[in-house]
């Protein structure tokens, strides 16, 4: 009796530690690219989780590096994101382009003065 009653709670335990015995979850992240992307696999992003804003990296899976958004990135692109936080950054599950008006309040002030700086430095290239 009392080694099922051991048994059943260290099995319990190891159930409830995280990432022992479940699989992580998934965040919903809200993103801007902050600089121009280089290397595909990893871009910098202003990205709000929870309404916390902060400055980290997307990691991109080989399912993400061939997908048409991931190729055609740009710096002002704001994104939805699912992904699993890292030790790097965030490793992107699916991601989608969305318009910067659905951005969180805390990313909206970054993508405007993000898009303003782009108008200005594409604007005199234009003539």
């Amino acid at each position: 009796m009392r080694l099922q009653f051991w048994a059943m709670l260290c099995a319990g335990f190891l159930m409830s530690a995280p990432g022992l015995g479940q699989a992580e979850d998934e965040s919903l992240i809200f993103a801007v690219v902050s600089e121009a992307p280089k290397d595909r696999s990893r871009v910098a992003v202003k990205a709000s989780v929870n309404d916390v804003a902060s400055d980290t990296k997307l990691l991109a899976s080989d399912s993400i590096l061939n997908n048409l958004i991931w190729k055609k990135l740009e710096i002002c692109h704001a994104l939805r994101v699912e992904g699993v936080k890292t030790a790097e950054g965030y490793k992107v599950s699916s991601v989608r382009v969305i318009d910067a008006s659905m951005l969180p309040m805390s990313l909206q002030s970054f993508a405007g003065d993000c898009l303003i700086k782009k108008a200005i430095e594409i604007a005199p290239l234009v003539d």
